[in-house]
């Protein structure tokens, strides 16, 4: 299996894991924006190990301060992403649902160029 049909294989698991922890934050009443942070810490920590291994075949614990900024800026962008949605009249749920793709395919180019560039 190639490397891109592995990532967006652990992908998927990473993302209901994500996306779960998302909707239930906000169900719980918290602010998109944090849901999103706290989803995104749960998440950072599960798929570090995930991606690492299955896809990129690292289990180089070294890389996780980068991998870390690949979230904090993937963050950024999804809550900027995710205010410009609910501004345009999407809810929080169905904004994140549409950013799952988007987030995914920026994510694999930043983890690719300037996490795992070397595995």
């Amino acid at each position: 299996m190639n490397e891109i049909v592995r990532y967006l294989a652990v992908g998927v698991l990473n993302t209901l894991f994500g996306y779960g922890c998302f909707s239930v934050l906000l169900y719980l009443g918290l602010h998109y924006s944090v849901a999103s942070l706290l989803a995104t810490v749960l998440g950072v920590l599960f798929n570090f190990k995930s991606f690492g291994q299955l896809v990129f075949n690292s289990r180089d614990n070294s890389r996780f301060v980068r991998f870390v900024g690949v979230y904090l800026l993937a963050y950024l962008v999804n809550v900027a992403a995710l205010a410009l949605l609910t501004r345009m009249g999407l809810n929080a749920y169905a904004a994140g649902a549409v950013l799952l793709l988007p987030m995914a395919a920026l994510t694999y180019i930043l983890h690719k160029r300037f996490v795992f560039h070397h595995a």
